[in-house]
């Protein structure tokens, strides 16, 4: 948990699918730079895969490193870079399904009023709630 001057505060990292569904959830101190955060949740994307993410995100080393595991991490760049990346905004549309995502979880009370105080604790009712999205997706699709 991290500390600012609202009180203790966390981030939630989420890595989804293209349906929206969550495959990999990370926490973080609330004043932790998201972009160095990152780096090992993204393992799982490989050659093909294309990272849609926030600004936050927005650094040439993850780029690089997206770029060597044959990722193409469409970025909006930050408004101050002399050196604008190529960017898709036709592509970056589809990152509301992260958002979407979260709108889901903050459904869960225990997740958007944080009742947990211990980060694990947190963490795994996140990942409860994160199971019953997975299982409304696959109840509906049947």
């Amino acid at each position: 948990m991290g500390r600012s001057r609202g009180g203790l505060t966390t981030k939630i990292h989420a890595l989804v699918d293209a349906n929206g569904l969550p495959i990999a959830l990370k926490l973080t101190a609330g004043q932790a730079h998201d972009g160095r955060s990152a780096a090992d949740m993204l393992d799982t994307l490989g050659d093909g895969d294309v990272l849609l993410a926030d600004r936050a995100y927005d650094s040439d080393a993850l780029r690089v490193e997206m770029a060597a595991r044959g990722v193409w991490a469409n970025i909006k760049p930050m408004p101050n870079r002399k050196r604008r990346p190529v960017f898709s905004a036709f592509l970056y549309r589809y990152r509301n399904l992260v958002e979407r995502f979260f709108s889901k979880l903050k459904q869960f009370r225990a997740v958007a009023t944080r009742y947990d105080k211990r980060d694990d604790n947190f963490l795994a009712s996140v990942q409860l709630a994160s199971i019953r999205i997975w299982l409304r997706h696959n109840e509906s699709v049947a």
